[in-house]
This record gives C-alpha cells, sequence and structure tokens, in this order.
C-alpha cells in the first residue's frame, strides 16, 4: 500500500536533487527510500524501476531546458537567437549538471514525441528557418548544434579548457560566429554519402 503522501511527483522531485547534488549516475532507488524513510518496495507503488524513475528525471530535466528556450529565444530571430539557444544550452549544463546528463538519457518514443525534448527541436527548426536551409538540411544542422552544445559544454565541465588561454568565453563567442556564418553559407550540393 502507497505510503500517505508519498507520490511520484515527490519522487521525482527528490531525484531531481539528487540528480543534481550527486550525479545522475548516482540515482539509486536505494538512495531514494533512505531519503524517505520507507521500505523500498514501497517505491513500487510509484515508479517501475530505476529506468522508470530515471525516464521521469529526464522528462522533466527536457521540460525545465525547454521552458528556458522558449523565453530566451522569443522575439528573437537569426544569430541573435541562435546564440541565445547556444547560450541556455551552456548555462544549463553549468547551473544543473545532473539534469543536464539527465536530458540525454534514452526515453521511449512515446515519451519523447510528448516532452520538452520535441519542444526542443520545434524551437531549434523556428530558428534555422531564418537561415538558408532546407527542411532536411535543418535537422542536419540541428544535429551539428546539438553537438557542438553537448561536446563544449563536457569538455568545459570536465576542467579540459582551464589550462590554455584564450579564455573559454572568447572560444564560445567566436564558435557561435563560425556556426552562424557556416549556416548562412551552408553547401546544398553536398553528397548525401561520402564516396569511398
Amino acid at each position: 500500500m502507497p505510503r500517505a503522501g508519498l507520490t511520484r511527483a515527490r519522487l521525482i522531485e527528490a531525484a531531481v536533487k539528487v540528480a543534481d547534488e550527486h550525479g545522475f549516475d548516482a540515482l539509486t532507488l536505494a538512495a531514494l527510500s533512505r531519503q524517505f524513510d520507507v521500505k523500498l518496495a514501497s517505491l513500487y507503488a510509484h515508479v517501475k524501476n530505476l529506468d522508470d524513475l530515471k525516464s521521469g528525471v529526464a522528462l522533466y530535466a527536457l521540460a525545465e531546458l525547454a521552458d528556458r528556450v522558449d523565453e530566451a529565444i522569443a522575439g528573437r530571430a537569426g544569430a541573435d537567437a541562435l546564440f541565445a539557444l547556444a547560450d541556455v544550452h551552456r548555462r544549463f549544463a553549468r547551473e544543473h549538471p545532473g539534469l543536464f546528463t539527465a536530458a540525454r538519457y534514452r526515453i521511449d518514443a512515446a515519451d519523447a514525441a510528448a516532452s520538452g525534448g520535441a519542444r526542443l527541436s520545434r524551437a531549434s527548426h523556428a530558428i534555422l528557418r531564418g537561415y538558408p536551409l532546407s527542411e532536411d538540411d535543418r535537422v542536419h544542422a540541428i544535429r551539428l548544434l546539438g553537438s557542438f552544445f553537448l561536446g563544449f559544454s563536457l569538455l568545459e565541465m570536465a576542467g579540459s579548457f582551464s589550462h590554455s588561454q584564450p579564455d573559454t568565453d572568447t572560444s564560445w563567442l567566436r564558435s557561435l560566429h563560425a556556426l552562424d556564418g557556416l549556416l548562412k553559407a551552408w553547401a546544398t550540393n553536398i553528397p548525401s554519402t561520402l564516396a569511398n
């Protein structure tokens, strides 16, 4: 029987805090059962298993990131919107490292389609409509941008840029200007497969 006051929402909220304070990989059902001072079996009235719990945290993370992106890009276009989109991702990684990791957790297709991830994709498509890209090329460009946001943030969080000059803010800005230039001059006659 579910313990009074213990709900799925409360479990997800607690899991979000654990993820940000100790890392998404440190999130376990046992840790949550200790936090709520209940037997581990009591949690199964609210979550199926650890994957279900982590999926809940991932959905929370995607919704939070999507809310921030929507607010940041409202009324912006072109490079201004692109830079705002990028800055939100970088700040989110710095401020919420556990949720940044959770946002990349694999969730099922139905949940993904209704998640903040779908909103993020729509926002990215909207921004890229300001560049000379076909619909297919917008997908390629979104993958490129996502790879840059993720890669730069992961390297920065790991301290990989800490021992060299110039400062990382300059590198970030130069990279964003380069991406803006690339998107403005996107080549449309590139073959769809690489030659052997």
